[in-house]
Order: C-alpha cells, then sequence, then structure tokens
C-alpha cells in the first residue's frame, strides 16, 4: 500500500507559537498552498481519504477531495499541548515545568496534556487499522508530528533523529510503502 502523507498549509498564528490541538486559522496564503499540492498528487488515485478533524487539515482534504468522501479521525491530530497551547516556545521553556518537558519531551506528557508515547499509540493504532484493508494508495491529510511518526513507523527510524533530520513544511507531500 502507498500511502501520500500531506501536511496541512500554513497557519495563520505568529512565528513560535505552540498550536498542537487548538483549532487555529489557516493562513492567507492557504489556495496557494492548496494548489501546489494538488498539482503535486494530481493523478494519483486514492482509494480512501484520511484526514485530522483539525480546520486546517479538514480545509485542504475537502478542497483536494471535494467530490470524494474523507473519513476524519481523531487519532490523527497533532500532539496536546495542554496548558501550553497558544503559549510561545520561548515562554513554555522559560516555565521550570516546560523545561523539564523540552528537556524529556519524548517522555513526558506536556502540562495537562499528551506525552508523545500516547500520541505515538494512536497514530501507531490508525496505522495497524488501515494496514489490514486492501487499499493500494490511501490520502492523509495530518500534521507534521503525525507524519513524522508514520515515518517512524513505517521505515524503522528513532523518532529522536527524525526530530532532526525530518521536518515536514507547510503542505508538504510525504510517500510511503507498506
Amino acid at each position: 500500500m502507498k500511502i501520500v502523507a500531506i501536511r496541512h498549509t500554513s497557519v495563520a498564528v505568529d512565528p513560535g507559537i505552540c498550536y498542537g490541538q487548538t483549532d487555529v486559522p489557516v493562513a492567507n496564503s492557504f489556495q496557494k498552498e492548496k494548489d501546489t499540492v494538488a498539482a503535486e498528487i494530481d493523478g494519483v488515485l486514492f482509494d480512501k481519504m484520511y484526514s485530522s478533524p483539525l480546520t486546517r487539515c479538514k480545509l485542504l482534504a475537502k478542497s483536494l477531495f471535494e467530490k470524494e468522501k474523507i473519513v476524519f479521525d481523531d487519532r490523527l491530530k497533532e500532539l496536546n499541548f495542554g496548558d501550553w497551547e497558544l503559549q510561545s516556545w520561548d515562554e513554555i521553556y522559560a516555565d521550570p515545568q516546560g523545561k523539564v518537558w523540552m528537556d524529556n519531551y519524548q517522555n513526558l506528557p506536556a502540562l495537562n496534556g499528551e506525552s508523545y508515547p500516547e500520541m505515538v499509540k494512536r497514530v501507531a493504532a490508525f496505522l495497524d487499522g488501515i494496514k489490514h484493508e486492501k487499499y493500494n494508495c490511501v490520502a492523509i491529510v495530518a500534521h507534521a508530528g503525525v507524519i513524522r511518526i508514520l515515518k517512524s513507523l513505517i521505515d524503522k527510524q528513532p523518532i529522536d533523529e527524525l526530530f532532526k533530520t525530518f521536518k515536514p513544511e507547510y503542505g508538504s507531500v510525504t510517500e510511503f510503502k507498506i
């Protein structure tokens, strides 16, 4: 099965702000970025389309697959950063609890939020579910964190390496084969 993972387009949030599962609006560049993604996947025949239900993904999925049924799945949401949603990363790091978390983000949960292992578990459950389907090609519109986890699970790469080497850009397309 081929998986075409599409990261949502740019968001209307200042740089350096943590927004995780907050339902933020898309940037004014949406149409241009959507057109670029559409051109990149033009001609690909998808058996099924999945998307995070957050607006930044949902809007892109609905725009790309206007006449298709899209499955919106909560397991494809970005990490829930809890109390740190919509704070700047600098503010989070300046907070003693935030610093402890940032120094061990792969194990500890965000303050009143989710841990990275919890997110990996839900993305892995999604992936395990679609592996049993007889699809040739699926589209997944999601977030950078979800796409990194997919890469880690499918390509068997340590996630800590991927945080340094694999940074899906807004409106990017990443293909996997399972």
